[in-house]
């Protein structure tokens, strides 16, 4: 069905037929055709504090499900505004579209208001930036941007849309969707020789070690790795990205390794003698890496990012290595593994995955006046539920909640890795909920942190968004602080805060239903029964000990033989 319609409108139309019913977003003058569409279509819009926070709710909303999160914003600062979450998701390979409003194409490159050239400040940032010249091309612009988006290896598409594009007629065709995502559907199996060699190289191992990785992140691959698992009961360890993909509560599931991985993780890693990769990136706070000096176990690596797994090839020279989707690759395995019979000699490191994790438990000064903020994620732990979804800021409550919090399902521990942005836990959060409406949402943020995009406390609470936020506030940059406790002669320059606000009672002038702050260890308790069970926006403010460390931690540098447990975690004999 062809029809004549405004540019805009052939965007928004576009948009339907991709069944997107929810965008983020910040108007302005060079976008508002689109909202003008929008306003007269069946998406819904969530308005943000500003255009940084609409793309990482867009981003939120992505992480947390199968589906494309979309932001809209105007031209200029709104761009470089975006700008740090574009990256974000690029670094943590999450697919967004981001439709950036932009001056008439003939003061392009001119000293127009409010005009930058959008391509030259994403060229570094985005999978791909697309300039749109005739309404003509609207339609398959759109539609093939949201699959590409998807594709390979996943990341954050932008859309450059000059003003006069939106406005300009043209015709809308109806271009069936499925010419989009066949385009980009391009499976790579494993063949049976294939298939028994990897078997072979499992087989002769004693002990091999499952590494997880944010490739493995959504519900297809979760499902086979988990279905894997249940065949041969590996010991496994995670990414931080990689949190959910397979349950940390199993008792051969060891947790998050690296810089300030789990204790069993980062001993489990320097044991193995075959350490299978799947959907990891080798990055630099996994530190010290396998196939580097005192880590000589064989790999078998898979990724479907073929220039990883070339660099890995040349670098680290696996014993197994394939380009492909994990989903696919696993079912070939199992498939493989259903007709020949496969039998591990792995019951003694199975015993010796399962006893590391009884014996090196992770642990807090418990016999502090102050309140830890690890034993408010411990708190925290034991009230997770199955329907749970988290996010982060980044900082040293986000290391504790990747230590404690044993998530259950994929795409429920939601966190910025590679890129490492603070202000990401509040406006992505609100992606997460609009992406699982049914689901108990928690936003955990640090006081820096959650400063970042404070704003985004008046968005929850003025809509009344049931999310609940668990604010650690130690009035300082605690991660950075504790650097320069160590490195720096203990001088804190720029880390420390005399003052903030009651950010408790400023969340009640937003609009939360229910709001704490808690200085006591007696009433951290009470109080966070009554945020778990309260309706609507909670907020729960929670003032914990500036001095406290994260523990284990492996020094900057060095390998995992050089782990400090701190003073406080013991290994039971």
């Amino acid at each position: 069905m062809t029809k004549e319609m405004k540019g805009a409108e052939i965007m928004i139309k576009s948009l339907e037929d991709l069944g997107v019913s929810r965008v983020f977003g910040y108007t302005g003058a060079t976008i508002l055709p689109v909202y003008h569409a929008l306003g007269q279509s069946s998406i819904s819009v969530n308005i943000n504090a500003n255009e940084q926070s609409a793309a990482f709710s867009a981003a939120g909303y992505s992480r947390s499900s199968d589906k494309v999160g979309v932001a809209i914003v105007t031209s200029g600062p709104a761009i470089t505004n975006t700008l740090t979450a574009v990256a974000d998701s690029n670094a943590d390979s999450v697919p967004i579209l981001v439709f950036a409003g932009q001056v008439q194409q003939s003061r392009m490159d001119t000293d127009e208001f409010q005009h930058i050239n959008v391509k030259e400040v994403f060229a570094a940032a985005a999978k791909k930036v697309i300039l749109v010249n005739d309404s003509s091309d609207i339609e398959e612009t759109v539609k093939d941007a949201y699959f590409y988006a998807k594709s390979g290896k996943p990341g954050p598409v932008v859309i450059d849309f000059p003003l006069d594009v939106q406005r300009k007629t043209g015709m809308y065709k109806g271009v069936d969707i499925e010419r989009f995502r066949l385009k980009y559907e391009q499976e790579t199996h494993l063949g049976a020789n294939q298939c028994k060699q990897f078997f072979n190289l499992l087989q002769k191992a004693k002990r091999p070690l499952l590494y997880i990785g944010g490739g493995m992140n959504n519900q297809a691959a979760s499902a086979k790795i988990r279905e894997f698992n249940r065949m041969f009961n590996i010991p496994s360890i995670n990414s931080l990205m990689g949190k959910g993909v397979l349950d940390e509560n199993k008792e051969t599931a060891l947790g998050m390794l690296g810089m300030f991985g789990t204790p069993y993780a980062n001993t489990a890693i320097q044991e193995t003698d075959l350490f299978v990769a799947f959907g990891v990136r080798w990055n630099d706070r996994v530190v010290q890496k396998v196939g580097e000096s005192g880590l000589k176990a064989d790999i078998a690596y898979i990724d479907i990012n073929p220039l990883k797994v070339q660099e890995v090839r040349v670098t680290r020279m696996p014993k197994f290595s394939f380009i492909g989707d994990a989903a696919t690759v696993l079912e070939d395995l199992l498939e493989y593994a259903r007709h020949n019979p496969i039998k591990l000699n792995i019951e003694e490191w199975q015993k010796r995955a399962a006893s590391l994790k009884r014996n090196f438990c992770l642990n807090f000064n418990r016999e502090s006046a102050k309140i830890q903020a690890a034993e408010v994620m411990e708190l925290l732990s034991r009230n997770m539920t199955d329907n749970t979804r988290v996010t982060t800021g980044v900082g040293n409550h986000q290391m504790l909640a990747a230590q404690w919090l044993l998530p259950k399902r994929p795409k429920s521990f939601i966190t910025s890795g590679a890129f490492g942005t603070m202000g990401f836990s509040m406006p992505a959060s609100i992606g997460v909920h609009f992406a699982n409406p049914d689901a108990r949402v928690i936003a955990i943020d640090g006081d820096g942190s959650l400063k970042m995009n404070m704003g985004e406390i008046h968005t929850i609470g003025s809509l009344g968004i049931p999310i609940k936020v668990i604010l650690l506030n130690n009035h300082a940059d605690g991660m950075v602080r504790n650097i320069q406790r160590v490195f720096y002669d203990g001088q804190c320059t720029g880390s420390e805060r005399g003052f903030d606000a009651n950010f408790a009672k400023v969340a009640k002038e937003c609009g939360f239903k229910w709001t704490r702050k808690v200085r006591k260890r007696e009433e951290l308790e009470p109080a966070m029964t009554e945020f778990l069970a309260a309706d609507g926006p909670c907020f729960l403010e929670v003032v914990t000990d500036r001095d406290e460390g994260v523990y284990p931690v492996i020094p900057q540098g060095k390998g995992y033989h050089d782990m400090v447990l701190g003073p406080y975690i013991k290994q039971v004999k």
